[in-house]
């Protein structure tokens, strides 16, 4: 079996989440199959500027194939084109330009994955919200598997993703959490996908005197591990930090692991150590105080659970939030909250024999969970099964010029403000199998949702809002009253009747009422209660086609005098 890791950048000096997620992978499952990884020549994600060559190289052991990025990204231009698409509304054509802007854009890593389809048994997209997934994917579809790393942030609510997440081969979700906000917001149930996290490897034995000897740092401290970025809160970190500083004399200091984004303020307890080895990062977390995790959306490492101090709730208190920016009310009471927390962080330090005793446990869980073998043998299962099963579902396309040019989707902001939030519920087994037609569900219709079906007065069929409008637009009455009453008639007498009134629909015999047909998967939820797309009235659509019946004690219109 050959497989393709498809990631937007690659290399052993590039520690940022899905990149490194993607070597990970790329790595530990070159063990069992054979796997190329597919990647740009840019190194950074700001610019996607061509910094390393195009071509082939080797990579710790796994073959790498770069292409060139055809332009840079224009902050100006991203900027204005996620404006439009986050914050109102906008057409189909408008996030395919958000897309482009976002990047990296390279046509020539697109065309050699469409030609070169057949050289390879499965492609492993990282990263949903890039161009070279969703092209990627979009063709390669019976063959895509996608990692989405998607966050409760706005990108997730854009409308182009929903196709892909539901027309792609099987999805690897990193949570339960991102699996829950992907079927929420694009109803792929009937995708096959298994929740495979990311592993860790955590030495059997960590030493925090040697952190503090190797890099001469006696202080108490609270560690941030990441890159240091505004997008993973490190800004408010910065300023809750120093407005501790000033609280207490005696506080702790703060080191950050990582390579900086945004420039690292001059502080004397702020302590920037760079890029460290494994080793040296679990020495420092061992040897803090407080770990500290400020991303608005990432849910703390599962490898943090096998060590034996756990993250701090400082991240709790007033660092991590679901999505959106922090309202000003909300702010004072956190900036006073965080100085509390980390100075009771000592005492939270201090184990009772109760934690003790639960190391193992700990450590247990850690190894069932999280470490590369489990999650190898997870990977390496789905290719089996997925390889034994055809498809049995196929992506949607693209929209038509005019339809993709039509401001129809609301913006992603607003979308996202609905999704659920809070933890999801662990299922007791993960399905790799495809669904039976029946039991997966229809995709969702592009119109706007169908209201709760009303229930007809007269005792007759549920019927919806949009059946009632389609049935009463569609048959005209014989007077302008609907029909109980002439226009012409004087003293409740009915007038004569007259040759509109042989041709008229109130003098053909009426029909008996047929019962709604069952609902199937090939029509929208929308056109089985309407009886069609465009809103006429179809024989045997339901309650559209019953007549209404004649009021007893009145003459039917145009009847004898």
């Amino acid at each position: 079996m050959k497989v393709a890791i498809v990631v937007q950048r690659y290399g052993a000096d590039i520690n940022g989440g899905a990149e490194l997620h993607a070597r990970y992978v790329a790595e530990h499952l070159a063990r069992h199959v054979e796997v190329e990884v597919l990647t740009t020549c840019a190194s950074d994600y700001i610019t996607w500027r061509n910094e390393r060559a195009e071509g082939q190289e080797t990579v710790h052991g796994v073959p790498v194939r770069r292409f060139p990025v055809s332009r840079e990204r224009n902050p100006e231009e991203f900027a204005a084109c996620s404006a439009r698409v986050f914050t109102r509304a906008h057409s189909v054509r408008d996030e395919l330009a958000w897309l482009d802007a976002e990047g990296p854009t390279s046509p020539a890593l697109i065309e050699f994955i469409r030609a070169h389809e057949q050289a390879y048994d499965f492609f492993v997209f990282f990263s949903v919200r890039y161009y070279h997934a969703y092209h990627g994917a979009r063709a390669v579809p019976g063959k895509a598997i996608l990692v989405p790393t998607a966050e409760r942030d706005a990108a997730v609510g854009l409308g182009v993703f929903g196709p892909i997440f539901r027309g792609v081969r099987a999805i690897m979700y990193n949570s339960m959490e991102e699996r829950a906000l992907i079927q929420a917001v694009s109803n792929n149930g009937h995708v096959p996908g298994v929740v495979v996290g990311v592993g860790s490897d955590i030495p059997d034995r960590n030493e925090p005197a040697r952190f503090r000897q190797k890099f001469d740092f006696p202080h108490r401290f609270a560690v941030y591990v990441g890159r240091i970025d505004e997008n993973k809160g490190c800004r408010e970190l910065f300023d809750f930090f120093e407005n501790y500083s000033a609280s207490l004399v005696d506080g702790l200091h703060l080191v950050l692991i990582g390579n900086p984004v945004i420039p690292v303020p001059r502080h004397p307890r702020i302590h920037h150590l760079g890029f460290v080895s494994d080793q040296d990062k679990f020495d420092a977390i061992a040897a803090a105080e407080v770990l500290v995790m400020p991303s608005y959306f990432e849910p703390v490492d599962g490898g943090t659970r096998g060590m034996g101090p756990r993250p701090s709730r400082a991240g709790q208190c007033g660092l991590r939030r679901a999505a959106g920016t922090m309202p000003a009310q909300q702010r004072g009471p956190l900036l006073r909250e965080f100085p509390r927390v980390l100075r009771d962080a000592p005492d939270a330090r201090r184990e009772s024999r109760a934690r003790r005793d639960a190391r193992p446990q700990r450590r247990r869980y850690f190894e069932q969970h999280y470490s590369w073998p489990v999650i190898e043998r997870r990977v390496a299962r789905m290719f089996e099964r997925l390889q034994q099963q055809p498809a049995t579902h196929v992506m949607e396309r693209i929209p038509g010029w005019w339809s993709r040019r039509r401001a129809t989707l609301a913006g992603a902001d607003e979308v996202v403000s609905h999704l659920p939030r809070g933890a999801a519920r662990e299922v007791p087994a993960e399905r790799l199998t495809e669904p039976t037609p029946r039991s997966r569900p229809a995709r969702p219709s592009t119109s706007a949702p169908t209201p709760s079906p009303a229930v007809d007065r007269r005792g007759a069929q549920p019927r919806s809002d949009a059946g009632v409008q389609a049935s009463s637009g569609a048959r005209r009455p014989a007077g302008r009253d609907g029909g109980r009453r002439s226009s012409g008639s004087r003293g409740g007498q009915p007038r004569a009747e007259t040759r509109q009134d042989r041709g008229s629909d109130a003098r053909r015999p009426r029909q008996a009422a047929t019962p709604p047909p069952p609902e199937t998967e090939s029509a929208p939820p929308a056109e089985r209660q309407t009886g069609s797309a465009n809103g006429e009235r179809q024989p045997g659509s339901g309650s559209g086609d019953r007549r209404r019946r004649p009021m007893r004690g009145r003459r039917r219109p145009g009847g004898p005098r």
